[in-house]
């Protein structure tokens, strides 16, 4: 990955950040989920403003294997702030002393698992998140956040444009492949009753659908995939009708965001995490082909029919803009330009 451009992503995020890190003087935080997507970011964006700002804070970060983060992130895995734990996430071992800080943001937004061993999915949602949360009052911590999801709502209804957090749907209890929205609801839940008989401030980001750097390109993203198509040469293949509505928020604002929440969020409050730049996924599948190259072919396999509302999943952002004063800082097509251009220059 360049480090100028990055450098500049990072720049971006302490410069929206700075009033906060001062609370992390001094401090060990703890990490579940560091070597994932919303991980690297966190660890990023930590690093970057622990050596501008002399901050001397350490961060501990449970992984499944040390071996394999070291291999994908060298330079966040060697640096001398941080340290890497094994384990998993619903039995490891407690790291002995205090940490500050928890941020549990283990557990994969994994297709595949959730269709093919749904139980194995659930369990390490709600036990991963109870053995943190025992680990949370264990090390005596101030502040716990949980990255929870938009998926906790169910299916968004067709004419609710945005959906916001009082909003009281949810996933469909007899539906197997909604595990991991059951799951996130019951971390949430648990969440509550720890507040309840701790003194920990328990804050709940729920997040909707992000692009950027360490983005997975052979998963189940859409956008990952086809950045994937168009940085092979082509064509883009949208696999359904392309109708379905989404939004995606860049990296760095997420980190951004996610550092906000934990440090100034209300405790016992849920955070909607995202962008309300609705874009279908066909336009995204289009976006990316413009960003790429003009001679990228684009494929949309399916036939919407006129009769059928196209899905939703769009949050409405305004509790974190109106009380954490959040904003967008990218959207779309700038967000797909920086995406590309740190892929293409990683493989230089």
């Amino acid at each position: 990955m360049n480090r100028n451009r990055l450098a500049a992503d990072l720049d971006h995020i302490l410069d929206h950040t700075r009033a906060l890190w001062d609370e992390l003087r001094g401090e060990r935080i703890f990490i579940t989920g560091g070597t994932g997507f919303f991980g690297c970011w966190l660890l990023e964006s930590f690093l970057w403003a622990n050596e501008r700002l002399n901050l001397n804070a350490r961060a501990t970060v449970l992984t499944r294997s040390p071996r394999s983060f070291e291999e994908k992130a060298p330079r966040l895995a060697q640096n001398q702030a941080v340290v890497l734990v094994e384990g998993d996430v619903r039995n490891f071992d407690f790291p002995a002393g205090t940490f500050s800080h928890v941020i549990h943001a283990a557990t994969d937004a994994s297709a595949k698992l959730n269709n093919e061993n749904p139980l194995l999915m659930l369990d390490t949602i709600i036990e991963g998140t109870r053995h943190t949360l025992d680990f949370a009052v264990q090390c005596k911590a101030e502040k716990f956040l949980l990255t929870s999801s938009g998926a906790i709502y169910g299916k968004q209804p067709s004419d609710m444009t945005h959906i916001p957090e009082d909003y009281l749907g949810a996933p469909d209890p007899l539906d197997a492949k909604s595990a991991y929205g059951q799951g996130k609801r019951v971390a949430e839940h648990l969440c509550a009753l720890y507040a309840k008989q701790s003194n920990i401030e328990m804050k709940i980001a729920r997040c909707f659908a992000f692009v950027g750097p360490y983005l997975p390109l052979d998963i189940h993203f859409a956008i990952g995939n086809f950045i994937r198509d168009a940085l092979k040469g082509g064509p883009i293949v949208v696999k359904g009708d392309g109708t379905p509505y989404r939004s995606y928020l860049y990296a760095a604002d997420l980190a951004i965001w996610l550092w906000t929440i934990l440090l100034r969020g209300e405790s016992g409050r849920a955070y909607n995490v995202g962008s309300e730049e609705d874009i279908s996924i066909a336009e995204t599948a289009r976006s990316v082909a413009r960003s790429a190259s003009p001679n990228i072919s684009l494929e949309i396999h399916g036939k919407p029919n006129p009769l059928v509302a196209p899905e939703r999943y769009v949050p409405s952002t305004k509790r974190a803009q109106d009380e954490l004063r959040l904003i967008q800082s990218f959207f779309l097509d700038e967000e797909i330009k920086r995406t590309i251009a740190y892929l293409q220059e990683k493989d230089i």
